[in-house]
């Protein structure tokens, strides 16, 4: 079980860092709806991680492993993976802002401060397990945890743990706006800036590194 731990961790820290996500949730929290929109969208965050991996390990976890061992096409769809994460991470780090660049918010989330509860809930399972990036990672880390010669009890447990790091990045918000009441609202707007402005720059970054492991590990399984 610690091996899948390992392997699946670098995964569970893309899905946390990423940062629109969280600046989604920092923009909720400083609504009058604040505790009841924050907490409905972490909720479905944690579902939609949760859920996505739950059907990628029921998919391809029984024919993952054969006596033990990783079958090969597991090394295949991590070395695509890896390739589709390179490009998008190139893609992110040449459309990052400039220095003096405006950067402008998605359209949808101006309406986040009439958004209802259940919106609220059904945006953190769209940005969680639907978002493409997110889903790679979702698929990469459901990969190796399937590739450990571990039972169903243990990969169960190993992707509790992935939904709560992965988790991390929108909880956080959430725990200083329950900590510092109306103290947290300029916090959580420095919060929201500093993302929106390293947006690309945060994401390319991971994206290329989890993207190089992901290849290494497929070409170094693939030569085995």
């Amino acid at each position: 079980m610690g091996e899948a731990i390992g392997q699946m961790l670098p995964f569970a820290f893309g899905v946390a860092l990423s940062p629109m996500p969280i600046v989604a949730i920092v923009l909720m929290l400083i609504t009058p709806k604040a505790t009841s929109n924050g907490l409905s969208f972490l909720a479905g965050w944690v579902v939609g991680v949760a859920a996505a991996g739950a059907i990628v390990l029921a998919v391809v976890g029984p024919s993952a492993t054969s006596e033990g061992q990783p079958e090969d096409w597991t090394f295949w769809l991590k070395l695509v993976l890896g390739v589709l994460l390179f490009v998008v991470g190139i893609r992110e780090w040449r459309g990052r802002p400039g220095a003096g660049d405006e950067v402008e918010l998605p359209k949808w989330m101006s309406a986040l401060d009439r958004f209802t509860p259940a919106k609220a809930a059904g945006s953190g399972v769209l940005l969680s397990a639907l978002n493409p990036k997110n889903l790679i990672f979702i698929v990469g880390g459901a990969t190796v945890v399937a590739q450990a010669a571990i039972s169903g009890g243990g990969q169960a447990v190993v992707w509790a743990l992935f939904t709560l790091i992965a988790s991390i990045g929108v909880l956080v918000p959430v725990a200083i706006y329950f900590a510092r009441g109306e103290r947290a609202s300029a916090l959580l707007d420095e919060i929201k800036t500093w993302m929106a402005r390293n947006n690309a720059a945060v994401m390319a970054v991971l994206i290329l590194v989890i993207g190089v492991k992901l290849i290494g590990d497929g070409i170094a399984g693939l030569s085995a």
